[in-house]
């Protein structure tokens, strides 16, 4: 997470909202010790235990009185990006985006992406047939417009209220577009990961 909090830094993005559940202490001790700059929101504090409601829409919930009515980008905290591809999100106008990469191997494992002319039409999770190798990364820039969606996504089949849910109203009025990923996109989420971003970030500088 260091690495992906240095890349945002150097982005250019000084005001960091990072919403935090589980070991909470925990993260804020990371701020301290690596001298980064950001505001903690406890989603537990504000929605209730994980148990009551969970999913990658929750912080959104969480953040609606700090953002305002400002443009701001969003990331999960066990993915990296570049500093180019973060900058280049950024886009200052109406629409909503969502990074996207082609995911040559195996498309089935992410959420695949379905556009026209450049927006998109639905994010297809996990597909069992193929349907496109365009695969969602998980960066968005979004407008105020996002919040109004959220009282509107329900659970989703696993029980959870779904980023992705929210944007597919979005993009049903035309309201997402897609922009590739220029650099890199590196998904570490899971113990397994931790190998193979060590051995990605010894070939190379994280910052380029």
């Amino acid at each position: 997470m260091a690495y992906l909090m240095e890349n945002l830094v150097r982005a250019g993005y000084d005001e960091i909202i990072l919403v935090t559940g589980f070991r909470t202490d925990l993260m804020e001790e990371f701020l301290r010790e690596y001298g980064f700059k950001a505001t903690i929101v406890n989603q537990f504090e504000i929605l209730g235990p994980k148990e009551k409601e969970y999913g990658t829409l929750c912080p959104l919930k969480c953040v609606r009185d700090l953002v305002g009515d400002d443009n701001f980008i969003a990331v999960y905290g066990d993915n990296l990006y570049s500093v180019r591809d973060l900058k280049a999100i950024n886009i200052n106008d109406d629409f909503c985006y969502i990074a996207a990469r082609e995911e040559k191997e195996h498309p089935e494992k992410y959420g695949v992406l379905i556009t026209d002319d450049g927006f998109l039409k639905e994010i297809i999770e996990k597909p069992k047939e193929y349907v496109g190798n365009l695969v969602n990364t998980g960066l968005y820039k979004f407008t105020k417009e996002v919040f109004d969606k959220v009282p509107q996504v329900n659970l989703s089949p696993r029980g959870e209220y779904e980023l992705t849910d929210a944007i597919t109203l979005l993009a049903r009025e035309k309201k997402v577009k897609v922009r590739k990923i220029e650099d890199y996109w590196l998904d570490f989420g899971n113990p397994a990961d931790i190998l193979k971003l060590t051995k990605f970030l010894q070939k190379r500088s994280y910052c380029t």
